[in-house]
């Protein structure tokens, strides 16, 4: 048996080299959940695997299930190493660094940390992005430079805190699954699964400061037509609800530290569901001006705002105004909906029309925006396939 580039088999042994450990059951994310999930379990019994290098006969398992049934992980069997090499030259390497003589601790939140940047190089694998640091430029803080590939590129937290360490604690990071270079933006990457965050913002504000650092001094002269980006303002938040998500958001309204809140911290906060649906987001969210070529899949020229108004739309026709969801900032939605409704209540009070809108989503967006938003808009789900071809994504 050999492993095949590309194959469900290859992608499980790439994630596992950079992540350690890997939730069985997110395996939905890499591909059908019952062929990968047969294939795990075939991998539990030792099989003969050609290796190209030398040409050698290696028997072995290659996974090893730990944990209760409900919350399962699926690591690499210490005696299956050496196919790391089958991978890349410098995936063993990399992986015995971080995680020394193949051991992983027991604690349950070093183990939802590790399942919480699996889940996010998931994602963005499926999208075509490129998340294995040994395959990556080694980021650096001595000097602005341009290290970062043109092409979208993901860094893990551990890579990223590894930059940092030696002058700052090991738990700034913890909550940040990780970084991503685009052109024209960069995005901060957590990964909520399907929790409520416990949002402690001073920490969060010091980790987006040091993280618009990183990027001023790797990606020089790429990030923004002027040559320079002053900070990380966009994040892509992943998890399974949408709306465990708005409360991760919403959550700290009580607080006497409302500059803490993550909308305040990040402006822009893109909900990403953990599945095909969400890496095809991220494709969308990683095209070079993509806010504009989306209003054009959607609106004519003459349409489109282009103006301010009290109430952000997007655009017009018809007497009626559109605002776009597309991107999933659920930010600009609770922004949205907020203004609106004290928007048409004054109007109501003066005895005006209230304005009309229509709110343009994806279909799996539909039900959580029909729950939000109520009867203040209409929706107009699309397709997202429509949306990629168009794009030709």
């Amino acid at each position: 048996m050999k492993v095949r580039p590309g194959s469900h088999l290859a992608n499980l042994l790439y994630l596992l080299s950079v992540s350690g450990e890997f939730p069985s059951k997110s395996l939905n994310i890499l591909g059908d959940e019952r062929t990968m999930k047969a294939m795990v379990h075939k991998m539990e019994s030792a099989h003969d695997f050609r290796l190209n290098s030398d040409d050698t006969i290696l028997r072995t398992k290659l996974f090893q299930l730990s944990g209760k049934s409900g919350d399962r992980t699926i690591r690499l069997y210490k005696g299956a190493l050496g196919i790391l090499n089958e991978l890349h030259p410098n995936a063993l390497e990399y992986y015995m660094k971080a995680f020394p003589y193949n051991r992983f601790s027991g604690n349950q939140s070093c183990i939802t940390r590790n399942h919480r940047v699996g889940e996010a190089m998931v994602v963005c694998m499926m999208a075509g992005i490129n998340v294995f640091p040994y395959m990556l430029p080694k980021l650096q803080k001595e000097s602005i430079q341009h290290i970062v590939l043109k092409e979208p590129c993901f860094y893990i937290s551990r890579h990223i805190k590894s930059i940092m360490e030696s002058e700052y604690n090991k738990t700034k990071f913890t909550r940040v699954a990780g970084l991503m270079f685009c052109p024209g933006v960069s995005y901060a990457v957590y990964n909520a699964r399907n929790d409520v965050m416990n949002w402690s913002g001073d920490g969060e504000i010091r980790a987006m400061m040091d993280l618009s650092a990183i990027v001023r001094m790797n990606a020089a002269n790429f990030l923004s037509k002027t040559g320079h980006i002053h900070e990380v303002s966009s994040v892509l938040l992943m998890g399974t609800d949408a709306n465990a998500a708005m409360k991760t958001l919403i959550g700290s309204d009580t607080s006497r530290k409302q500059h803490t809140r993550m909308d305040k911290i990040y402006p822009y906060v893109h909900f990403v569901p953990l599945n095909r649906d969400g890496a095809d987001l991220v494709r969308i969210l990683t095209l070079p001006d993509w806010n504009e070529r989306l209003l054009r899949v959607l609106f004519k020229p003459e349409q489109i705002n282009r103006g301010y108004s009290s109430v952000e739309f997007d655009a017009r026709y018809d007497g009626r105004y559109a605002f776009s969801h597309l991107d999933s900032d659920i930010a600009r939605i609770i922004r949205f909906r907020d203004v609106l409704k004290i928007h048409n209540s004054e109007r109501g009070a003066e005895g005006r029309e209230q304005m009309q809108f229509d709110v343009v989503c994806f279909t799996w967006q539909a039900e959580f925006l029909r729950k939000y938003l109520g009867g203040l808009v209409r929706l107009r789900p699309v397709d997202m396939g429509r949306v990629l071809k168009v794009l030709r994504i």
